[in-house]
């Protein structure tokens, strides 16, 4: 078993509270219509979307990897801008790793904008090797999907305000 953790920092010309509104609020929608090819649902199972709520994304077969993931909130702190989540059921546990959890904070930025850490803290299962090409593989597309949430937030500058 390995314990790792993988880092992502983007600049977003985004003003911070439109990219938490649309990344961590309104994620259930945001997401399947900016990448249908991907997301086939975003549902909430329990809760309102606060600490405690469970959500289930379910996948297109473009995702070879697994069908879906269930997460759950464990923080949700408004003010600051700082969201932490566990996958609970699917995704890569069970397959690859044994637990995974994700912070993502958003700190504006004086000059306007925003910074975007994203935060993966993972544990592989016992005999999993760690494949360092799959987990580049995921990070740039993780990269590719944030700027393109962010060019359709700058394409549509009324939306999440």
């Amino acid at each position: 078993m390995v314990s790792g953790t993988a880092t992502s920092e983007d600049l977003s010309e985004v003003e911070a509270r439109r990219l938490w509104n649309a990344l961590v609020k309104d994620s259930h929608n945001l997401l399947p219509k900016i990448f249908p090819d991907f997301f086939s649902s975003v549902t909430s199972l329990k809760g309102d979307g606060g600490v405690g709520s469970i959500k289930q994304l379910s996948f297109t077969p473009a995702n070879k990897d697994f069908s879906y993931a269930k997460e759950r909130v464990d923080e949700m702190d408004e003010e600051k801008m700082v969201f932490k989540y566990t996958t609970i059921e699917g995704g890569l546990l069970g397959k690859k790793l044994s637990a995974s959890n994700f912070e993502l904070k958003i700190v504006p930025r004086k000059e306007g904008g925003c910074v975007v850490t994203w935060i993966c803290n993972y544990e592989t299962l016992p005999g999993a090797p760690v494949d360092e090409g799959k987990a580049q593989d995921m990070k740039e597309q993780s990269n590719a999907m944030f700027k393109k949430i962010e060019q359709y937030l700058l394409s549509n500058p009324t939306l999440y305000c």
